[in-house]
């Protein structure tokens, strides 16, 4: 009788297991697919610019900016950027694009390295890097807080142009001592891995700013970095002055070109700044553009 009731109770616990719902996936992460490829958006953290007329819209008519944000059911005060890199895996590979910010004073970030766990990937894991430009909220995530290689067996690809002024900037010494035995540069707009990444030149944001399409055969997603920021400002506006932008003309000349291309050939788009997870893809309307997110 004790036998019998002991297998029961043992029963009903392998069974309350069993129907136990599996762990939730991690809020700063989510998966889609790149054709054959894994692709997952790994939240590093966000930052949050104010409206005043210093960093969107330069020059522009006051309250011109707020009304753009009014119109999409924004707040106007302030705006909020997402920091997110992206993760590929295939073809015996573990990619990763940017590094978002680490522990940079003027963004709350940070949160990569968890994110990347919750996605099931290791530093040590990863091989390649591609950066698309060397401001803070891309780049931080490359040393880890003790000053040491976040990703010691990673290879770190960059533009040329976008490594010469990294070397030549002397607060970035001690990262770019760190990096120079890891970096391979690529002149603007190479084949970078042949069949699977292609950097795309995208100009006046800094010296060698690169966007990176990424995929095989006809899957592939257009990964732009800083070449629009806010979702709505941004695509809308595209010629409109950001501070960001190292030589501004240029800037708003090659964003609205990647956005004329991306809307005219129905691309799909990974935005390291947009609203999480930052893939989607825009299209024409008026002067402008609009952020169309794929569902979730």
């Amino acid at each position: 009788m004790r036998l019998a009731i002991a297998i029961a109770f043992a029963l009903a616990a392998s069974l309350a297991v069993a129907a136990a719902p599996a762990a939730a996936e991690s809020a700063d992460v989510h998966r889609f697919k790149i054709g054959a490829l894994d692709a997952v958006s790994v939240r590093d953290g966000g930052l949050n610019v104010a409206i005043d007329g210093k960093t969107f819209g330069i020059g522009r008519p006051a309250g011109e900016v707020g009304q753009v944000l009014t119109a999409a059911n924004l707040a106007t005060e302030a705006v909020d950027l997402s920091i997110q890199p992206l993760l590929v895996r295939g073809a015996g590979k573990v990619l990763l694009f940017d590094t978002g910010a680490g522990n940079v004073s003027w963004a709350k970030g940070g949160r990569l390295q968890a994110s990347l766990s919750a996605a099931g990937v290791t530093p040590d894991q990863v091989t390649d890097i591609f950066i698309s430009h060397s401001h803070g909220d891309h780049i931080g995530g490359l040393l880890g807080a003790d000053g040491a290689l976040a990703f010691p067996k990673a290879t770190v690809h960059l533009s040329e142009p976008e490594w010469a002024s990294m070397q030549a900037a002397r607060l970035q010494k001690p990262l770019v001592a760190a990096l120079t035995p890891k970096v391979v540069t690529f002149k603007p707009g190479a084949v970078v891995l042949p069949g699977l990444v292609t950097a795309v030149a995208v100009n006046g944001h800094t010296a060698g700013h690169s966007a990176y399409e990424i995929g095989t055969g006809k899957a592939r997603v257009l990964f732009i970095g800083d070449t629009a920021h806010h979702f709505v400002i941004s695509v809308r506006k595209p010629d409109w002055t950001i501070s960001y932008d190292g030589d501004a003309p240029t800037a708003q000349a090659s964003r609205r070109a990647l956005l004329q291309r991306a809307a005219d050939q129905k691309l799909r788009l990974y935005s390291p700044h947009f609203p999480f997870p930052g893939v989607g893809s825009v299209r024409a309307e008026g002067d402008g553009f609009v952020w169309v997110p794929e569902a979730r």
